[in-house]
């Protein structure tokens, strides 16, 4: 109980930290701090998942590595872009709906591409990496391209030396507190004798994205939008292209993917990452109902996770809601929404 409530406290300093850096750094570089958010910021309260990635490659549980990733991004869009709505509404960049959630989409997809053969090997790692290379590199493009007028001035400026050092500490604060709930977290998990998949997908991918819940609902609270949207569009894409990409490479043997996740996870996340789409480009905002939405979303996927991993009745029961109900409604609500949107804007 120490360790969880110590790695609590941590995380909310490390991301008001985090949060406060991202725009003196936006003011200094003069920049918006979307780019922060889907750069520096997303890096950083990534980091925990390449760590976690890592050891869990070179400890032989291929399936935590991979599993933690995917649970990671459907956290993500789900859970923390909910839960950063509900506070407020959140303002939706152009840029975004044009660029970043495309590529988002294009990276789920590469993933779920190069995983259809069961193993990421090394090949792979190589691909995913050339992708986050472009994707930086278009970013760079768009900072150097992008008008200043967009910055907000009044907001205070600080040296390079303090940023760096500010950045240091928050990202430092993210890590240590990243590790306790992990730790702790997964020993509940292991002594409840949950399988790899399931601890990967479920504890190591929620408490690995902790720090970036953290952050955007510090951002949110705090009516920085920009950054807790970008936070969890940069996150996503960083964790698909970067921590597998490096992953891949560096992993003793190729990281197999289990024919559960082929099935059902690797389409779910796919599923969610083109769910951002028709929902932020319906008037380039996520409203407190698409919040509502997307936690409810989250809710079932955890439970049929879970069901179907025990052996639970109630797995069948909710694959009959989702498919002749929960979708079908889905569907139709995006298909209106993208329609009205489309006609407000032409």
């Amino acid at each position: 109980m120490l360790q969880l409530l110590c790695g609590l406290g941590l995380l909310v300093a490390g991301a008001e930290l985090l949060v406060r850096c991202a725009v003196s750094m936006a003011a200094t570089l003069k920049v918006r701090p979307l780019l922060i958010g889907l750069t520096v910021v997303a890096l950083g309260s990534s980091a925990p998942q390449m760590t976690v990635s890592l050891q869990a490659a070179f400890n032989d549980t291929p399936d935590i590595a991979v599993g933690s990733v995917i649970g990671s991004n459907i956290f993500n869009v789900l859970v923390t872009l909910g839960l950063s709505a509900l506070i407020i509404p959140l303002r939706v960049s152009r840029q975004l709906v044009r660029l970043d959630i495309p590529l988002m989409v294009i990276a789920s997809a590469l993933v779920f591409a190069l995983a259809l053969n069961t193993e990421l090997d090394r090949l792979d790692g190589v691909i995913l990496l050339c992708g986050l290379t472009g994707y930086l590199g278009l970013l760079l493009r768009q900072s150097r391209h992008g008008s200043h007028h967009h910055v907000s001035h009044d907001q205070p400026q600080h040296s390079w030396l303090r940023n760096v050092l500010m950045m240091l500490c928050a990202l430092l604060l993210l890590g240590l507190a990243g590790r306790l709930l992990l730790g702790a977290a997964v020993d509940v998990a292991t002594q409840l004798g949950l399988s790899e998949r399931i601890i990967g997908l479920t504890i190591v991918a929620v408490c690995t994205s902790l720090p970036e819940l953290a952050t955007s609902l510090i951002a949110a609270f705090r009516g920085q939008r920009e950054i807790a949207v970008g936070n969890v569009i940069g996150s996503n894409v960083f964790n698909l292209l970067g921590v597998l990409g490096i992953t891949a490479l560096v992993s003793p043997a190729p990281l197999s993917v289990s024919p559960n996740a082929l099935a059902f996870d690797l389409p779910v996340m796919l599923g969610v990452a083109a769910l951002c789409l028709p929902i932020f480009y319906s008037g380039y905002r996520v409203t407190r109902a698409e919040g509502v939405l997307l936690l409810g979303l989250y809710l079932v996927y955890g439970l049929h996770v879970v069901s179907f991993t025990t052996g639970m009745p109630l797995a069948g029961k909710l694959e009959h809601l989702m498919l002749f109900f929960i979708l079908p409604a889905l569907l139709v609500y995006v298909l209106f929404s993208t329609l009205r949107a489309w006609r407000r804007q032409h």
